[in-house]
């Protein structure tokens, strides 16, 4: 619908007597800002999109070979209330208890610290998994690739949208401005004509 307004604009002031500068202007400024989020909004979205998923995938390529995924044994339920879990070990899921666990480090040391853990109703010996490094420090579990992609994807759709937004909005302060000047024109154009409308002969 913007397409065709943009259009009818240009051709309706082409060759129109009563067209003013700012008419033309104004017209092009519509039919420009349409072409930009039509093409240029999709071409910055794709690129941003593609530079997002080629570091993520980067990412996760890095992560996978310095994170390991162990197995920790529950020494015991811890009972008392302890602090939020550390956003840097939580691996995003719904955290239900804390308990007290033995773990064995890649490179062979012995582990044992407060550790979250999904587990329903852990009991000692239980075991579960946790990620570390190869210290057997614990880190979050390595972001999954169809994860790194899907936020690729979201990153390059922000991307196109704010730039759509960033084009429609310099075309309305254009517009704006554009509109000023006609009222500014018109205070100009009254003043000089003003004070003699209605008398006789005015224009003559």
């Amino acid at each position: 619908m913007r397409a065709v307004q943009a259009v009818s604009g240009l051709w309706r002031w082409r060759g129109n007597p009563l067209r003013r500068t700012t008419d033309l202007v104004e017209s092009w400024v519509a039919l420009t800002a349409l072409l930009l989020s039509l093409v240029a909004a999709p071409v910055i979205g794709a690129f941003t999109g593609a530079a997002t998923e080629d570091a993520l995938q980067r990412s996760v390529r890095q992560q996978r070979l310095s994170r390991y995924a162990v197995t920790a044994t529950v020494v015991e339920e811890l009972t008392r209330l302890s602090p939020d879990p550390d956003p840097e070990i939580s691996t995003g899921r719904e955290l239900r208890h804390r308990v007290l666990a033995d773990w064995t480090a890649p490179d062979g040391t012995r582990h044992r610290g407060p550790v979250s853990t999904t587990l329903k109703s852990p009991r000692p010996g239980d075991r579960f998994r946790v990620w570390t490094d190869r210290r057997g420090h614990l880190v979050t579990a390595p972001l999954d690739s169809a994860a790194a992609t899907s936020h690729a994807v979201l990153a390059g759709l922000g991307t196109a949208m704010l730039t759509a937004a960033a084009v429609e909005g310099l075309r309305r302060l254009i517009v704006w401005r554009l509109t000023r000047r006609r009222y500014a024109r018109w205070d100009q154009a009254w003043e000089r004509t003003g004070g003699d409308w209605g008398r006789t002969g005015t224009g003559s």
